[in-house]
């Protein structure tokens, strides 16, 4: 399978039309479907469905579109950490994360470095820990941001001196917005947001002592801003960390911290046995002195 295939696969799949993206590629339409059959004849699949004007991704297209992305992602952070071996640091670095306070750290180190080694670049991925971790374990992200608990068999790791409290986003005007903490009895009935990363279900589950299946779970989410929305609306509570979303001024939402100093661990994470590009290990190494002066 090569490289440029991918390429003709993720056009058409983006265009959506085989004219169109032959015009796009400057190929002729034949030597372009031509291609696409070979592809589909290769992997024994069927990944297009051919209407007259429209062609759109089977199941397994739309899993091949996921992988091609990430193949042709792998190539270009390879191809540019080879570029970047010369006398001045360069390169690519890849962080990924969810929400969080911690992300400060990474910036702050990148800027200290930006300043030595303006040929650096930084590239963000935002994701719940299970979608970085799954970046992480393919080699699309350097660095992860992981709330813990995170398999530490799988991941070195530096611990960032930062805890987030977790606690309930509401309403200003929330029956619960008079309480200084909030208890599980608080929110048995109450309709819930939480996250989907399955390590943090785990935690929510220890401290409401039961099964999140015989809650008022009205849905879930991957990023809290979003959620934030429904929360204004009145459609729900959302379990989250405290300061992702402004709750201060004219908000008309407020945070309230769960009792019993519920608090998450953050740390900085990559693959155990991971090789480094100058720039990555640069950054590793910044960011160890700043927690080593700290």
């Amino acid at each position: 399978m090569e490289l440029r295939v991918l390429r003709y696969f993720l056009a058409v799949a983006r265009e959506e039309n085989i004219s169109a993206a032959a015009d796009y590629l400057h190929l002729t339409q034949p030597t372009l479907s031509r291609q696409l059959m070979d592809l589909e004849a290769e992997l024994g699949k069927k990944l297009f469905i051919r209407g007259n004007r429209k062609i759109t991704l089977t199941e397994e297209g739309v899993l091949f579109r996921k992988r091609a992305n990430e193949i042709l992602d792998l190539v270009e952070k390879t191809e540019a950490e080879f570029r970047s071996v010369d006398e001045i640091l360069a390169g690519d670095i890849y962080i990924g994360g969810g929400e969080s306070k911690a992300m400060r750290l990474a910036a702050q180190t990148a800027r200290s470095l930006q300043m030595r080694h303006p040929a650096i670049h930084y590239h963000l991925y935002s994701g719940n820990a299970d979608d970085v971790g799954e970046r992480l374990d393919k080699g699309l992200l350097d660095f992860g941001i992981l709330i813990e608990p995170f398999d530490r068999k799988k991941y070195d790791s530096l611990r960032l001196p930062t805890r987030d409290r977790w606690g309930v986003l509401m309403r200003r005007d929330s029956p619960l917005a008079g309480a200084e903490l909030i208890y599980p009895e608080d929110l048995i009935d109450k309709p819930l947001l939480h996250s989907r990363q399955s390590k943090i279900q785990e935690s929510l589950q220890a401290w409401f002592g039961c099964d999140l299946e015989k809650l008022n779970i009205v849905g879930t989410y991957n990023l809290l801003y979003n959620a934030s929305l429904f929360v204004e609306e009145g459609v729900c509570y959302a379990l989250c960390l405290d300061g992702l979303i402004n709750t201060t001024g004219d908000s008309s939402l407020c945070f309230r911290p769960l009792a019993n100093q519920v608090t998450a661990g953050m740390d900085l994470v990559w693959k155990k046995y991971q090789v480094f590009s100058k720039a990555a290990e640069k950054f590793l190494e910044a960011i160890q002195e700043r927690l080593d002066s700290d």
